[in-house]
């Protein structure tokens, strides 16, 4: 290690070594700790916001896939097709090639989709000549534009992004410390540290269970007011909703096999994102992760400020890098549970000058007392919904 000679300034440092706040000082103490989804968002990109309600766009492109819904089904020389109300029937226009998935059968547009009536869609059928049938619930793709030479332009089509939106949470952990006690020797050490210390720690594990479980909600009639609104920020757990491994819906009830894992790896959480997703799991959940190929885990670390420890499990699709949550084993029946996330799709959004902090002096005049608070005011951001995965009540597995 090289010497330093001379005066040195706080810019002389990096983040390595001047945490920016208390999260950051949390994070550095205590990486593996009890808070490991903030260790990991301390190393990603923070931001603050100004206005307790945050919102960003979410844009993807669309499936492009419909339905029949004909009992009968339609042979094959029937051109007008009714569809299930819903599906992509907007991005059909004169001259969109579409695919009959069952049999392979080629059909051309003749008309917009929207236009042509109520679910109906306007085709030319069998082209090259087949002359194949259609059945009800077939299902149905764009695979593109045909146009013939010499062509107008064809009819425009466009699709807006949704908007996602949260909530900022205001969470604020205070400890005391009488005047006494402050004076009292003690062979654990100084009372006013230790608290301190431990009231971070719970500061920090609040956060961390609010990012996984909470639900967005504004209050302003109930425990809030117009004047003063109670808000909550959403969480992990309730708004991944499109990949999700339900053990309860397996074939034999809560039991998750390995080739049913690596199949909603390959076909589900790695659809969508980054090729390399973390993974918090409960206890039961990394015991039955031991049984699997061997062959496919590596211990490794993420790179960067903080040292949060994982275990690489390999597939062809994708790897996760999976880490035992200690919030898995103090929460009711989450040992059951993973939760997958792709880390350059969240966001911890914080209140302008408002991220972890500590309140010092809040008693009241004459308290014979020092009484501090940690504040934050804080919420998650999920870019995207998709990149984000679950299991659930996985309890055995063969």
């Amino acid at each position: 290690m090289a010497g330093i000679i001379g005066l040195r300034g706080s810019g002389e440092f990096n983040t390595d070594f001047r945490p920016t706040n208390y999260r950051e000082l949390f994070t550095l103490l205590e990486p593996n700790g009890s808070a490991p989804l903030n260790a990991l968002l301390a190393m990603s990109q923070s931001e603050a916001t100004d206005d307790p309600k945050f919102s960003n766009f979410r844009d993807e492109l669309p499936s492009r896939t419909m339905q029949i819904n004909m009992g009968s089904g339609a042979a094959a020389n029937v051109t007008a097709l009714t569809v299930d109300a819903g599906g992509d029937l907007n991005f059909v226009v004169p001259g969109t090639i579409i695919v009959v998935e069952r049999t392979g059968e080629v059909m051309r547009a003749s008309a917009n989709g929207a236009s042509a009536g109520a679910n109906i869609l306007t085709v030319t059928r069998n082209i090259s000549g087949t002359s194949l049938t259609i059945n009800d619930n077939d299902k149905l793709f764009i695979a593109g534009h045909a146009s013939k030479e010499g062509d107008s332009v064809p009819n425009p089509i466009s699709f807006d992004p949704s908007v996602a939106s949260n909530f900022t949470q205001i969470f604020r952990t205070s400890y005391k410390v009488t005047g006494t006690l402050d004076n009292t020797y003690r062979r654990t050490g100084d009372a006013e540290d230790e608290f301190s210390t431990k009231a971070l720690k719970l500061h920090m594990s609040d956060i961390e269970r609010a990012f996984f479980f909470g639900v967005k909600h504004e209050d302003t009639s109930t425990l809030g007011s117009t004047s003063q609104p109670l808000r909550y920020t959403g969480g992990l757990v309730p708004n991944i909703s499109s990949n999700v491994l339900a053990g309860a819906s397996q074939s034999t009830a809560n039991q998750i096999t390995e080739d049913d894992f690596d199949r909603f790896l390959i076909e589900s959480v790695f659809a969508f994102g980054s090729k390399e997703k973390i993974a918090f799991v409960g206890a039961k959940v990394a015991g039955h992760l031991q049984k699997f190929g061997k062959n496919r885990w590596s211990p490794t670390q993420v790179e960067g400020t903080y040292g949060v420890n994982f275990t690489r499990y390999q597939t062809m699709a994708g790897d996760l890098l999976v880490h035992l949550h200690p919030q898995f084993r103090q929460v009711p029946d989450y040992e059951n549970q993973m939760v997958i996330l792709d880390f350059p799709f969240l966001r911890y959004r914080y209140m302008q000058n408002r991220d972890t902090q500590l309140l010092m002096d809040r008693q009241s005049p004459g308290d014979d007392a020092k009484h501090h608070e940690y504040l934050s005011e804080c919420g998650l951001e999920m870019l995207q919904e998709k990149v984000h995965s679950k299991i659930t009540d996985w309890q055995t597995t063969t």
